[in-house]
């Protein structure tokens, strides 16, 4: 994995840990004692880290994973305190930084969702406010039991504005979301997983990035074009008519589809041997724009 070594181990990351094996990239929060709060250097690093992980095309799975108590608890203080200009800055001007200081944020979770591979997301104890924004930009979510899910930005009277509102409501209960998102209570991770939220609880931490790393395997041991099609179509699909989607696979399929990667799964189950497919091809200028 030496491209993705020297695309993002050549950065100085305080937030993050990240390690490459097997196809897998595993991207850990590292500040357990501080609860994995998003500083303002969280929301430079994640989206860069992620973008140079893509561009290799080397990792087939991203893992984002956590440490200590909690998975985050969202949002730090410093953040509130960004984007609002100095002093005596006229109003428009003032409210137009703001916005750019929300898009900004927003880009960071997108970040996730428009990568070509598939991002799972290990959540041990509590998923907090912004971190619930990051999780729901996921592929897939997986849970202790300890876990929870706290759409906070209520309780401290305010609306959440980073992607939680936009996603959450694709994937669980509209009505469910409603409730979570006008009372700030907390969510456990069964009724997570009743609801559709997460795809699996396990007993403990180490029981979970086990489960997820064994997933991801799975994932990676596939096409990896094939499965950064099945992205791409899944989130299209997702904002768009059914109409709209069947075309566009159409002409996605028209210039990705190959028999290359067909005719070694043919060969590979013939022979009782796992599959080799070729990574991704690289790309210059950071994340794909497909999604």
């Amino acid at each position: 994995m030496t491209g993705i070594a020297s695309a993002v181990m050549s950065d100085i990351y305080t937030c993050f840990d990240i390690e490459v094996a097997d196809g897998v990239a595993t991207v850990t929060l590292n500040r357990p004692d501080q609860l994995n709060t998003m500083t303002p250097a969280f929301w430079s690093e994640l989206p860069n880290l992620i973008r140079k992980i893509d561009s290799t095309g080397e990792a087939r799975v991203v893992v984002l994973a956590s440490t200590g108590r909690h998975f985050s608890a969202g949002m730090d203080l410093a953040v509130f305190g960004q984007g609002g200009g100095s002093e005596g800055t006229e109003i428009g001007r003032l409210r137009a930084n703001l916005r750019s200081n929300v898009l900004h944020l927003q880009d960071t979770f997108t970040a996730l969702e428009k990568a070509r591979m598939p991002v799972l997301a290990a959540i041990q104890g509590g998923c907090i406010g912004g971190a619930v924004d990051m999780v729901t930009a996921c592929d897939m979510r997986y849970a202790t039991e300890d876990a929870f899910f706290c759409i906070q930005e209520i309780n401290i009277g305010m609306t959440a504005d980073v992607g939680t509102l936009q996603r959450l409501p694709k994937l669980i209960p509209e009505g469910v979301c409603r409730e979570l998102a006008y009372t700030g209570r907390r969510m456990p991770a069964a009724e997570a997983k009743a609801v559709g939220l997460v795809n699996e609880v396990f007993p403990g931490q180490e029981d979970l990035l086990e489960g997820v790393q064994a997933v991801a395997a799975e994932i990676a041991s596939r096409s990896p074009l094939a499965v950064w099609g099945s992205k791409e179509m899944i989130t299209y699909a997702r904002d768009h008519s059914t109409a709209d989607s069947l075309d566009h696979i159409a002409t996605w399929q028209a210039g990705m589809f190959q028999p290359t990667d067909m005719l070694e799964a043919f060969a590979a189950k013939a022979e009782d041997r796992p599959a080799e497919f070729d990574n991704l091809s690289p790309f210059e200028g950071g994340i794909s724009d497909g999604v």
